[in-house]
């Protein structure tokens, strides 16, 4: 395949990609006015978000496997369908059980459409241009946490929830088409045995731990959020004893012993999950601390999306000129000191001040998802490549819905101090606390030799 149309198919996965993000966290605004519509309290809508987080823990493992079987360009453009179908399906519901049902199927749909995606352009992009190909990629898992909830609300307020839903419709039709077109049918030769006992082990394993995370900042429910966590940890023990030791495992571990992916998954999860804090923490912030409204609260938000977009031109020239190593420890520096920072904003702070660091933290947000993302395929021989894109996708996954739970957990921890409503101090010891987490990952980079991923960065150590 040309470098030119390998690019076109890695724009036209990343759209698909964010369709798909968005859609997670465009539902939270519009929870309201669905429970009015479905006659049912707020708190009951949350079973929506759940049921597609679930439905992505389970069906996520499967899809190297899925794909391997029957084709990278079926198997994605499979996965749009019953996203579409179910997004269809989910603007046209009246009742909450039937749109549960619809968030079933649609995280069916993204769970498959984010790995095979992946794999897809991983498999037809040469080395040198997978810096800018992984670029593309990254962008929508950054800019949908952000741009969501302004997005969610301005369209429930002037149009109609529905329309959060129904608006995927023409983007899918648009995707299918453009995958079809462009992306090659590519699958193993060799089949391998579907592990049956890896899917419902790591099936249930990843759902208890994402759904005991969730349950953590609710007080009524604290010893069940133990139990659950704990049954998820035992259960993951298990499923990796198994994983290790079937024959044709349906999660290839051994991956793990490419030292630059495994950077990517140990480290790489640690700093998905702190920055995963951000998004959920800095309007909250400003909408608690600040006493600003929803709408200017996510005016203020959108200035680490400039940050983002910002940096995408520079992230080929950065790695090349420093390197895969010395990028992420100097750049995973920089985003914990931006969150460090976070933890002195106050309704006092000069409004070009906070907007510069909102700016910057955008910047390290950015080129740290990029070096990770990039980093954990360089040493990837080929035929392992489609196992290494489901694992990836399984740690990226889990980091996301961690982060929002974590953010949750640690505020509701701290705020019981006082035993109130969260106040300004508690946000910024939040921060605070974020901010070291987040250093805690940098030692896996100094693992790492100066020359990793080399041939892909084009970086020459002195």
């Amino acid at each position: 395949m040309t470098p030119g149309r390998a690019r076109t198919m890695a724009l036209v996965v990343a759209g698909a990609f964010f369709m798909e993000f968005l859609d997670g966290t465009i539902i939270a605004t519009a929870l309201p006015a669905m429970a009015r519509d479905f006659g049912q309290p707020v708190v009951a809508l949350s079973i929506g978000i759940s049921a597609y987080l679930l439905a992505l823990a389970v069906f996520i493992p499967v899809s190297g496997w899925v794909a391997d079987r029957y084709g990278t360009r079926d198997v994605f453009t499979a996965a749009i369908v019953v996203f579409t179908g179910a997004s269809m399906l989910c603007g046209l519901c009246s009742g909450l059980w039937t749109f549960v049902a619809a968030r079933l199927l649609q995280g069916l749909g993204g769970a498959m459409m984010v790995p095979v995606g992946r794999l897809a352009v991983l498999r037809v992009t040469e080395k040198s241009a997978l810096v800018g190909a992984i670029a593309l990629l990254t962008w929508p898992a950054l800019a949908a946490p952000v741009l969501g909830p302004p997005v969610g609300g301005f369209i429930t307020t002037y149009a109609s929830w529905r329309w959060i839903f129904l608006l995927n419709v023409p983007l899918g039709v648009a995707a299918i088409a453009l995958s079809w077109a462009l992306m090659p049918n590519l699958r193993e030769d060799i089949r391998r045995k579907f592990d049956r006992i890896g899917f419902v082990l790591s099936g249930l394993s990843l759902s208890l731990i994402m759904e005991g995370m969730e349950l953590v900042s609710d007080d009524a429910v604290g010893w069940l959020a133990a139990v659950v966590l704990v049954a998820g940890l035992a259960l993951g023990v298990v499923a990796v004893r198994h994983l290790l030791r079937t024959p044709q495992p349906l999660l290839d571990l051994q991956v793990m012993q490419v030292p630059t992916f495994a950077v990517t998954v140990t480290g790489g999860t640690v700093f998905r999950v702190t920055i995963g804090t951000v998004p959920f923490l800095l309007p909250l912030l400003f909408q608690v601390g600040f006493g600003l409204d929803a709408f200017h609260a996510g005016m203020l938000v959108l200035s680490t999306f400039l940050g983002n977009i910002g940096m995408k031109p520079f992230t080929t020239w950065v790695m090349r000129r420093w390197g895969f190593r010395t990028s992420g420890i100097a750049n995973g520096i920089a985003a914990a000191l931006t969150m460090a920072v976070c933890a002195f904003l106050t309704p006092a702070t000069p409004l070009p001040l906070l907007l510069v660091v909102l700016f910057i933290s955008g910047l390290t947000r950015s080129m740290q998802f990029t070096v990770l993302n990039t980093l954990g395929f360089v040493d990837v021989p080929r035929p392992r490549m489609s196992g290494a894109s489901t694992l990836a996708s399984v740690a990226q996954q889990m980091s996301i819905g961690m982060g929002v739970a974590l953010g949750a957990a640690v505020l509701h921890l701290v705020t019981l101090r006082h035993g109130g409503p969260p106040m300004l101090a508690d946000f910024h010891v939040v921060f605070a606390l974020m901010a070291v987490l987040m250093l805690a990952g940098l030692p896996f980079f100094f693992r790492l030799p100066r020359e990793a991923g080399a041939e892909v960065s084009g970086h020459r150590p002195a």
